[in-house]
């Protein structure tokens, strides 16, 4: 009598061992199965990447707008490659392990930047940084949480907004309209 659990279907390799498709295949509907029942959508909806972030999941309700969603991802990126290029921990580190290989201590990053492209990062960051600052001071005696700490909690540390919550959605609609129009995109 064979032991365990009954043998998944899917393509092999000669070993008996799951190819990598299948492995994929079943790890995404793994998924996409949990986002149906977390989120009460449909099988196609749920195959929508926003509903992976905190920030796309605003979008996919349509709380906010596609450009603030795209101003939002655009901010996601520079921040990150702002916090790599300075050595800065990174928000949300997946392991350990991860960190030490992704950070060079066990390999050597692919390319290193030059002073050109660090400088255009930094000034870049500064200037975002200065237009949420600007939100900020513009927005003191509202109700809410600041914009640039709703913006840095949502986009980078991927926190939920509590849309009950008196001030937070506009402070956050305010800030990404800033982000936009700084990345240029429509508002």
């Amino acid at each position: 009598m064979i032991r365990g659990s009954k043998r998944k279907a899917g393509a092999r390799y000669p070993s008996g061992k799951r190819t990598r498709e299948a492995t994929e295949r079943d790890v995404l509907s793994t998924a996409i199965d949990a986002r149906r029942r977390h989120f009460g959508v449909t099988l196609k909806e749920a195959r929508d990447e926003r509903l992976g972030t905190s920030l796309g999941r605003l979008a996919f309700k349509g709380v906010i707008s596609d450009s603030q969603y795209q101003a939002g991802i655009k901010f996601a990126e520079l921040h990150y490659r702002f916090t790599s290029m300075f050595g800065l921990p990174q928000p949300n580190p997946q392991s350990a392990s991860n960190l030490l290989i992704n950070e060079g201590v066990f390999g050597s990053s692919p390319s290193e930047a030059t002073i050109d492209a660090i400088e255009r990062v930094r000034m870049r960051y500064d200037t975002v940084r200065s237009a949420l600052e600007e939100c900020d001071r513009e927005q003191r005696y509202a109700v809410g949480r600041q914009p640039s700490r709703l913006i840095y909690q949502v986009v980078c540390l991927d926190c939920e907004v509590d849309e009950q919550r008196e001030g937070d959605i506009g402070s956050l609609r305010i800030a990404l309209n800033a982000l936009a129009r700084i990345f240029k995109l429509q508002v």
